[in-house]
Formats: structure tokens, C-alpha cells, sequence
């Protein structure tokens, strides 16, 4: 486990799980990926978020993912990427439960929805005593997970976010925003000290604009498909190509884009079209596809991403 205090700056995979026909685990499959990943040049993988189908997985598969991905990220080599675990529940007391369990598997930091089963209830004021409430028990420091699309509409302010990580420094260290609100990303990064919290944005759509803003690095779904060109528009940015990561970040949207269309299972087939492993399974109801079953204009715009990143670094 590292020792970070905070997420370093960098690229970052939201990791699929994959699974056999059967629905059981793909562990060769899953390290096939992690391997792909890690030599990629990611910074961290997030296991077990949306992309990994948590609703999906059994606690001690949980526990199982993390200590795979960190017995094989050391076995080839790779001991400082870091690992985010998705730690979200309806309770505080389940969230803590997952917590626990991630830091004793090996994970670094837990990310966590907010809680959205009565999602009348959950008004700021509820939604930031939650996370008050996991902070001050959680074995590792935190990342709020800021998702509307997967938590009945749930939106977090950057003003509950700001309170949050001034209330619980060390604790609360970051946020995953795939809601795509760049002012809320700027208002966050200006507000807070970058040795102190870091802000994600959640989507390669907006990656560029997003490190403008005051991101620590980007967690893509795209970069199960593309890490080297994710990797690769980060140095430009940071060497100061902004003509060339510009140019770069379009055919990112156009993919991040048609990739959005296709669900989870879609992400997976689409790894395994392009990479030779795995499969697209997703649990039920997610169900099984594959990337010939997807259109043209879906595979186009992808497949531009995909030769990018089979050229090398």
C-alpha cells in the first residue's frame, strides 16, 4: 500500500472486470488488462467503480480484485501505481465495511458515491453529514465520487465539496467529477491547496480543459481502450503543446463520445476487439456484446484512438 498522502498527479483507469460466460471472475483476463494498463504509463487504476460493475461484486470479490491487481502490479514490477477502490453503499456503516476491507486487500484510497437509495432525503445537508460520518472512521483517506448519472440525479456542489475537504483534511483528499462541470472543477481547484486535495475530472471528453481548469490527472472509462494516449496528451499539456494537445483531445472526445454509447459491456468488448482478451460480459442485467455488433459510426472514432495507441509511445 502507499504511504501517498494524496493521489498523485497522473492518468487514471477506472477498470473493467471481466467475467467467463458463466459470470464468475476473469482473473486472467483482468491481469491481461492490469498489465496492459500499468505498462501503459498509468499513474492508478480504480478498481471496482462503475466501469468495474461494483452493484455487481460480492464482498470478498471486492477484496479479491484489489489484491490481485496489487500481487501483480508488484509482480511485474509496478509497486507505486496507485490503487482507488470503489467503497460506495446506501449506509455509513456498509461504506465503512467496504472501506476496511479495500485497505486490508491493499487499495490506497476508497472512492465513495453518495448515498442515493431515498434520494428525496439526501439533501446537502444529509449528503455532507455522510460523508463526515465515513471520513472520520475510514481506514484510508477518501475520494467523493460525484456521479449524477448513477445516483438518481444526485449532483454535489462545489460549496459542499470545498466544506467537506476544509473539514476533513487528510481525510478527505479528493473528488471524481464525471458530472463534466468544469466551473464546479475550477472553484474546487482554486480553493483548495493542490498538496492537499485533488480534483478529477471524470471523462476524457473534457481532459484538456479539465487540466486547465486545475485537474490532478483525469479517471477515464476511455483509457481501458487508449492509457498510452491518454499518457501522451498529459506530456503535451505539460510540456506546453497546446496546439498538439488540442488536436489530440478531439479525437479523445470523438471516441470518449461513441464509447459513452455503448455501456459497460460495450466497453469491454470493445477492449477485447482491439487487445485479445476478455470478453464483453457484463453481469446480468447488463448482459453480452460484441464489437461487431456495434455500428460503424460507434467503432470509427475509437478504432482512430486505438491506432494512436498502437504506435508507441
Amino acid at each position: 500500500m502507499s504511504t501517498t498522502a494524496l493521489p498523485p498527479f497522473g492518468v487514471y483507469t477506472p477498470l473493467v472486470t471481466f467475467f467467463h460466460d458463466d459470470e464468475s471472475i476473469d482473473i486472467e483476463s483482468t491481469k491481461a488488462h492490469i498489465q496492459r494498463m500499468a505498462q501503459g504509463g498509468v499513474t492508478g487504476l480504480v478498481l471496482q467503480g462503475s466501469n468495474g460493475e461494483a452493484p455487481h461484486l460480492t464482498p470478498n470479490e471486492r477484496k479479491t480484485i484489489i489484491r490481485t491487481a496489487r500481487a501483480h502490479l508488484d509482480q511485474l514490477g509496478f509497486p507505486r501505481v496507485t490503487l482507488i477502490a470503489g467503497c460506495g453503499a446506501p449506509s455509513v456503516r456498509e461504506t465503512l465495511s467496504y472501506i476496511n476491507g479495500a485497505e486490508e486487500a491493499g487499495a490506497d484510497f476508497a472512492l465513495v458515491l453518495p448515498p442515493a437509495y431515498w434520494s428525496a432525503a439526501m439533501t446537502p445537508t444529509v449528503i455532507e453529514e455522510f460523508f463526515s460520518a465515513v471520513a472520520e472512521d475510514a481506514a484510508i483517506p477518501l475520494l467523493i465520487y460525484n456521479f449524477p448519472g448513477v445516483t438518481s440525479g444526485i449532483d454535489i456542489s462545489s460549496d459542499s465539496v470545498i466544506r467537506l475537504a476544509k473539514k476533513h483534511p487528510g481525510k478527505i483528499v479528493g473528488v471524481k467529477l464525471t458530472c463534466g462541470n468544469l466551473g464546479k472543477l475550477q472553484r474546487i481547484a482554486s480553493a483548495l491547496p493542490q498538496d492537499s486535495f485533488a480534483p478529477f475530472g471524470g471523462k476524457s471528453d473534457f481532459f484538456l480543459p479539465a487540466l486547465v481548469a486545475g485537474s490532478n490527472g483525469v479517471i477515464a472509462a476511455l483509457a481501458n481502450v487508449a492509457p498510452k494516449t491518454h499518457v501522451r496528451l498529459l506530456r503535451l499539456y505539460q510540456g506546453g503543446n497546446l496546439k498538439a494537445a488540442s488536436e489530440l483531445q478531439s479525437k479523445l472526445s470523438h471516441a470518449d463520445w461513441a464509447l459513452s454509447k455503448v455501456g459497460v459491456a460495450g466497453v469491454k468488448a470493445v477492449v477485447s476487439h482491439f487487445f485479445s482478451y476478455g470478453s464483453g460480459r457484463g453481469r446480468k442485467p447488463l448482459g453480452f456484446t460484441t464489437a461487431l455488433a456495434l455500428p460503424d459510426d460507434i467503432i470509427r472514432p475509437i478504432k482512430d484512438v486505438v491506432d494512436l495507441e498502437k504506435l508507441g509511445p
